[in-house]
C-alpha cells in the first residue's frame, strides 16, 4: 500500500482532540464584524466537534492527522 498524500488545504482547517475527534473553527468571523453583535462573535471564537455524518471523509482526506 502506498503512502497517502493529506489534503493540505483540509489540514489546514481541521485539527484531531486527543480522542480523534475533529475540530474546526467557525465561518463568518472573518470581516463585516461591525454589524455583528459582541455575544456572536464572541460564539463564533469557539471551536466545534464537526458533525459525524462529515467524519468519514475528513480521514480518508486527512489519514495521518
Amino acid at each position: 500500500m502506498p503512502k497517502l498524500k493529506t489534503h493540505r488545504g483540509a489540514a489546514k482547517r481541521f485539527k484531531t482532540t486527543g480522542t480523534g475527534k475533529f475540530v474546526r473553527s467557525k465561518a463568518y468571523k472573518s470581516h463585516i464584524l461591525t454589524k455583528k453583535n459582541r455575544k456572536r462573535k464572541r460564539r463564533l471564537r469557539k471551536k466545534v466537534v464537526v458533525d459525524s455524518t462529515h467524519v468519514r471523509s475528513l480521514e480518508r482526506i486527512l489519514p495521518y492527522l
